[in-house]
């Protein structure tokens, strides 16, 4: 039985996951939220009373946190792309930037849009300055790093660039990555040299949305 996603298309997080699935050819259920499908919504309620999403279902049990469902694909649905390292000490550096891009860069940016929807008396801005330098620095590094890679740890596509991929895409909307970080800015538009189901959501790192927003 195919594992089923309840998921949000536009979701940071959720798209997190949604590029493991494609880049690996898995097959999948797509429980989308707040579409048409009102059962969707119910049935996460029922699964996970938090009704944070994205959650996974397979055969049964369900799994939470997408950084845990990526790990939970690749042992239980593998495929050609392996997104954590079968070498413990490089699985490290994988997940130390995958920690990297949701804390850091997803985050930050994740305060900085809830605010703009709160009612204007209950804004805060300043954890939104703060954010934007949380930004600014994260950017900072991540320039140094990006400047001899071309994936996020090195040569090989992983989970690290599959949080990447949404925490950037949204930040850049944000807290435009600045031209002084031209290995983060070259970074963002990058996408895989092979036909993936990209283009059910952005499409690479950036996708059409960063060729037209450089």
């Amino acid at each position: 039985m195919k594992p089923s996603l309840y998921a949000h298309p536009f979701a940071s997080y959720c798209q997190k996951v949604l590029i493991a699935l494609y880049e690996n050819d898995t097959a999948f259920m797509y429980r989308e939220l707040g579409t048409e499908d009102p059962a969707a919504d119910v049935e996460l309620k029922a699964l996970w009373p938090l009704k944070r999403f994205p959650v996974l279902v397979d055969e049964g049990r369900t799994v939470i946190e997408a950084s845990i469902i990526i790990e939970h694909l690749m042992l239980r649905h593998p495929g050609p792309i392996r997104l954590l390292p079968e070498d413990p000490i490089a699985a490290l550096e994988v997940r130390t930037m995958d920690r990297f891009f949701d804390n850091y860069v997803m985050t930050p940016m994740q305060k900085i849009v809830g605010d703009r929807i709160r009612p204007e008396g209950a804004r805060d801005p300043h954890g939104v300055d703060e954010s934007r330098e949380l930004l600014d620095s994260a950017y900072r590094w991540l320039d140094g790093v990006m400047r001899d890679r071309t994936w996020a740890v090195g040569d090989a596509f992983s989970l690290a660039d599959c949080a990447a991929a949404p925490s950037l895409f949204y930040a850049d909307w944000v807290h435009e990555i600045a031209e002084a970080f031209p290995a983060v800015r070259a970074y963002r538009r990058r996408r895989p040299q092979k036909p993936t189901g990209y283009p059910r959501w952005f499409g690479g790192l950036g996708g059409d949305f960063a060729a037209q927003n450089p």
